[in-house]
């Protein structure tokens, strides 16, 4: 793996990526992590990381990338039915 080091963050941004980290749990350093790989992945996929869109129009995005061309259907309003493991 490769270290990144980044030099004269201003203590505003520093503090505010803290309270950030501490809302998710993180550290400081894994909530950086997370929001490179989600600006990375937005950039890549060309959707953004976090923000407006539904989440399947997200997902039907991301994956047009690799040759989704068949509509997803809906299931709005249908209960979960967990499958049956009986033989």
């Amino acid at each position: 793996m490769t270290t990144l080091t980044v030099h004269n963050l201003d203590d505003e941004l520093h503090d505010s990526l803290r309270d950030l980290a501490n809302s998710h749990g993180r550290s400081v350093e894994d909530e950086a992590r997370e929001i490179l790989r989600g600006a990375v992945l937005a950039k890549r996929t060309g959707t953004p990381a976090r923000g407006p869109g539904k989440l399947g129009s997200r997902i039907a995005a991301r994956f047009a990338q690799v040759g989704l061309e068949q509509d997803i259907p809906e299931l709005r309003g249908q209960l979960a039915v967990a499958p049956s493991l009986e033989r």
